[in-house]
């Protein structure tokens, strides 16, 4: 269910458990850090950009909670991520402690899991992460790379699913049924890596961008938007960041949107 959040301005988002509104468009961080990740959080909420995604295994908390805050924004605008390490569970509540001190605010608006533990799908976590949900640590909890099955397990345990699964997504990897997977069950689908198996040149991106005037990227991520996927799109070039959010002026057209699905053959 898309709507407009009067804290996140006009840009559309998304509707957690526990009443948390989510933007889908966020900005992702992976291999942003230093001074560059730094800057490219600064650039991104220049932008207009109201969503930023970390993790704890990325290295740059730091930088993007100092960015958060030389922004000028205040923090209830922004929706931040971040995430927990595998090798971290067992040691939930001090990670995620660090990892608000890391970023300086009191809370994030979703923990994840970044990846299921010990190959298992991490039950005794997940409960960790109800518990700091409970204690205000993070406005909503879940998980990413988890199959449907792991899902499962944590759902059938505890009556709690996650809020999202943060996964690989994009054109080529487009799966009608998995997302129904995943709104049968409440799961919001976040996907990251939208252009990293995209054939940006693919006639049917090109055609669509011509029709709109815009980029095939840009394409690619209204795409996700019109499907109610939300989508981290990262860069640290500056024109690229703008561009990455500039895609609230179009929307696909059903046949376009059908057109760039079966792009996944």
């Amino acid at each position: 269910m898309i709507k407009a959040a009067d804290q996140f301005g006009d840009q559309p988002t998304v509707l957690l458990t526990g009443e948390v509104r989510m933007p889908l468009l966020g900005f992702g961080t992976w291999q942003a850090t230093g001074r560059d990740g730094y800057q490219a959080v600064r650039d991104a909420l220049d932008a207009g950009y109201r969503h930023i995604d970390t993790a704890t295994m990325y290295g740059n908390e730091k930088e993007v909670g100092q960015a958060i805050r030389d922004s000028g924004v205040s923090r209830e605008e922004i929706f931040v991520t971040t995430k927990l390490p595998p090798e971290q569970a067992g040691a939930e509540r001090q990670t995620i402690e660090r990892s608000l001190a890391d970023l300086g605010t009191d809370y994030v608006d979703l923990w994840l899991i970044h990846w299921p533990p010990a190959d298992a799908a991490g039950l005794a976590t997940w409960r960790e992460f109800l518990a700091a949900r409970d204690a205000g640590l993070a406005r909503a909890v879940g998980v990413s790379n988890y199959s449907l099955p792991e899902l499962d397990v944590l759902i059938q345990a505890t009556d709690e699913a996650p809020a999202v699964n943060q996964i690989p997504w994009s054109p080529a990897k487009f799966d009608a049924q998995l997302l129904t997977e995943h709104r049968n069950r409440g799961v919001v689908v976040e996907g990251y890596s939208p252009f990293r198996k995209t054939d940006l040149d693919d006639p049917v991106l090109v055609r669509v961008a011509q029709a709109h005037g815009v980029t095939p990227a840009q394409v690619v991520l209204r795409w996700h938007l019109d499907h109610d996927i939300v989508v981290i799109p990262k860069s640290v070039t500056p024109e690229r960041i703008r561009t990455n959010f500039d895609i609230f002026g179009f929307s696909l057209t059903d046949d376009e949107r059908r057109d760039i699905d079966a792009i996944a053959g």
